[in-house]
């Protein structure tokens, strides 16, 4: 066929196809004009899922009658004006293409008002055709109404789902939205029956109830706030502690300057950061928000919007990977007594405000004395001497009121768990799982203070890679060289592995490597040989732990305890195992029925 140029209604069907997949596709670009506008009340109305009617309204500033034919033209918008405007984007839509791509797929109706409107003017659009304004009842603001999705392209309308699938889509992008504007009022209806209303939320109280209300009265339970800025990085929000997870990524919202995405990078650090304090198979849960200059993001890299692209993704990655590390370091056994919204950079790291003593770090210890330094402890033999101490011990803790967070020992069950009591109630530890916590942080500290250690290969092993990967070894040489791994391109596609971590002398260092090599193309980032580690220091820590059926007497269960209070990530072994649970006297109570 001869090249010509395509009819207006098809360019706009063919746009519609990248920015239009579903109703709640709809609902998203009418939701970021509505904020764009500067609406603080948005409510959403659907018949059917949205396939029958879809309408949205804010109070917005609203449409002038001039502007409103310009609102259904392609590439009209008035959010950017040049090159600079594109390269820093401040708004949620700017391409100009989403109102006409819409209307070429449904019937469309805008009415709208401004403020120095004597009434409402309103316009209609179907199959390509737009009618001329004509004055209309209204109030400030606007409402876009759409009825029969897809009537005019029977193959894209098949593709939709049920009515209570596509309805569960714009629900789910609802409470996105709530989340990231928790100063906007939004409602959502569903067939005649209002299904959300979330009031403003412009105090904190209020704020916690719309994240309860989205997210989930246990994640309220359970958050700890973020609040974080390096340079012109800053994150806040919320993340929940390890011991609460999920089976699926079902809780994990994270926006960038106000705008949900999904991105490899980001989920690679949260990922990272967790690495070591949750059970494997689970996902953690949190609500964060990355505040970074409009220039340093690039948004334009998907039609809808989903994914962005940092000028400098290495140093987003170190910023996210190090602020949720340390907080996830600095919750310590404490965290159970955190109260919903408490900071975790405001207490020290038993979670307590004041404490009963100064915790100081766990002192680094030298590899040849990690494994041994608390089995020292725990193999002294049992006698009654050290049970008096104990028993005197807890006697005048009882007397002063001063219980330390994990409290004090009153028993060990079954040679597993200790049994003590703290100011709230009783405390259950399982003992193994919180040395081995205790001891792995031992050694990751004589680690880091050692520095790695690496021993050369008798003979140079060649591990083939492809060519981007051969140039990140050249690019990140030294990077390499300071975790233990000497090696050198030998050729386009290979590379020689010449030094190796002494801990990682019994790895496959092909596939270790390859791993490494394909993060750093894939994410310019890469933590695989520290995991690799600290997997070789999980093992080490489990076969130095205490053992289960180990009798141990007061002073060593409150040596235990105390070793915990001090030690970064107790609440979790290092498998991801929770290593104690508390139960308070208002849980007890309920157990025996006291009270009633």
């Amino acid at each position: 066929m001869p090249i010509r140029q395509l009819p207006e209604l098809l360019i706009n069907q063919i746009a519609a196809g990248e920015v239009v997949e579903r109703p709640s596709s709809v609902v998203k670009e009418l939701l970021e004009n509505s904020l764009d506008a500067g609406a603080q009340s948005i409510q959403v109305f659907l018949e059917q899922g949205g396939k029958r009617l879809l309408r949205v309204t804010d109070d917005g500033r609203g449409i002038s009658k001039e502007e409103l034919p310009l609102a259904l033209a392609r590439h009209a918008t008035s959010k950017i004006t040049s090159l600079e405007d594109l390269e820093s984007v401040s708004s949620m839509g700017f391409r100009g293409e989403a109102l006409p791509s819409i209307a070429s797929v449904s019937r469309m109706t805008i009415t709208s008002r401004t403020e120095a409107a004597e009434h409402a003017w309103q316009v209609k659009t179907a199959n390509g055709t737009t009618q001329a304004a004509v004055p209309a009842a209204g109030v400030n603001g606007t409402t876009v109404e759409l009825h029969d999705l897809f009537y005019n392209v029977p193959a894209r309308r098949k593709f939709m789902r049920t009515d209570r699938t596509e309805f569960s889509h714009v629900d789910e992008l609802l409470k996105r939205f709530a989340l990231a504007r928790p100063d906007v009022g939004f409602q959502l209806q569903h067939n005649n029956r209002v299904v959300h209303q979330f009031p403003p939320a412009r105090t904190d109280e209020a704020v916690l109830k719309r994240l309860e209300a989205v997210v989930g009265k246990e994640f309220v339970e359970h958050v700890l706030n973020i609040n974080q800025q390096r340079g012109s990085l800053a994150l806040r929000g919320w993340v929940a502690e390890p011991r609460y997870n999920r089976a699926q990524a079902d809780r994990q919202f994270f926006f960038v300057n106000g705008r949900v995405i999904r991105d490899r990078l980001v989920a690679h650090a949260i990922r990272q950061a967790f690495r070591d304090v949750l059970f494997h198979g689970r996902h953690p849960a949190f609500v964060l928000f990355l505040e970074i200059p409009f220039a340093s993001v690039d948004v334009n890299v998907h039609p809808q919007k989903h994914e962005v692209r940092f000028r400098d993704s290495r140093s987003v990655h170190d910023f996210l990977y190090s602020t949720l590390n340390h907080c996830l370091a600095d919750v310590g056994v404490g965290s159970g007594a955190l109260r919903p919204g408490t900071d975790v950079h405001e207490s020290d790291n038993t979670g307590q405000t004041g404490g009963w003593a100064e915790h100081q770090p766990v002192m680094p210890i030298s590899v040849a004395e990690q494994v041994q330094s608390y089995a020292q402890l725990v193999s002294s033999p049992a006698g009654a001497s050290g049970r008096a101490g104990g028993s005197a011990e807890f006697v005048s803790a009882q007397e002063s009121d001063g219980f330390p967070p994990m409290g004090y020992a009153l028993a060990q069950l079954h040679g597993v768990y200790i049994l003590a009591q703290n100011q709230h109630g009783l405390v259950l530890v399982d003992m193994h799982a919180a040395h081995e916590r205790i001891t792995y942080e031992c050694l990751k500290s004589g680690l880091e203070q050692d520095g790695i250690r690496s021993q050369n290969l008798l003979v140079p092993v060649t591990v083939h890679v492809s060519e981007r990967e051969a140039d990140m070894v050249e690019v990140h040489s030294s990077g390499l060289e300071s975790l233990g791994i000497g090696c050198d391109r030998t050729g386009a596609q290979t590379v020689a592995v010449r030094k190796v971590p002494t801990l990682l002398q019994k790895a496959d260092m092909t596939r270790l490597l390859q791993d490494v090599l394909s993060e750093l193309v894939s994410d310019g980032e890469s933590l695989k040989i520290e995991s690799e580690m600290d997997e070789v220091l999980s093992s080490m820590a489990c076969h130095g732990s205490v053992r289960a059926n180990r009798q141990l007497n007061t002073a060593e269960m409150n040596a235990l305890l105390r070793d915990m209070e001090r030690t970064e990530r107790a609440a979790q072994c290092n498998h991801g195992r929770p290593t104690w649970v508390q139960l308070d006297m208002q849980n007890l109570d309920r157990l025996f029925l006291r009270g009633r």
